[in-house]
C-alpha cells in the first residue's frame, strides 16, 4: 500500500450527503477495493470485504447504504454497519466490524493516508 499513499481518491463534493462511492486501488486480481460513505460530518472509508463472507458489500456500483441511507448495508446477507465506525449492528457477523482505511480530506480532495 505504501506506493498508494496521498493517491487521490476522488473530490469530497463528488460524494453525496449521504452517500458512497467504491474504489479499485489495484487493478491485479486479488487488487485491493475499498469505499468511502458519507453522512454529515462522517467520512470513512472501509476495505470493500464484509467480515461474514469476505465477499464485497456491493450489489450495485457504488451503493453500500441501506434504503433509508443511514447505515452501511451488506447487500449479500443483509448485515448493518454503523457509518462512523464500521461495527456491525445486525446480521451474522453482529459484533464484528469493516477494516478501516485511513483517508485525509483537504482542499476537498480525499485521499489516502499514511497507515500506522
Amino acid at each position: 500500500m505504501t506506493a498508494e499513499v496521498g493517491r487521490l481518491l476522488c473530490r469530497l463534493a463528488e460524494i453525496a450527503d449521504p452517500g458512497s462511492r467504491g474504489f479499485e486501488l489495484d487493478d491485479r486480481p486479488g487488487g485491493r477495493a475499498i469505499f468511502l460513505v458519507r453522512r454529515g460530518a462522517t467520512l470513512a472509508a472501509y476495505v470493500n470485504s464484509c467480515p461474514h463472507t469476505g465477499g464485497p458489500l456491493d450489489w450495485v456500483e457504488d451503493q453500500f447504504l441501506d434504503l433509508d441511507r443511514r447505515h452501511i448495508l451488506c447487500a449479500t446477507h443483509g448485515a448493518l454497519f454503523r457509518v462512523e465506525d464500521g461495527h456491525c449492528l445486525a446480521g451474522p457477523c453482529k459484533g464484528q466490524g469493516l477494516t478501516a482505511v485511513a483517508i485525509v480530506v483537504a482542499e476537498g480532495e480525499v485521499r489516502l493516508a499514511k497507515e500506522d
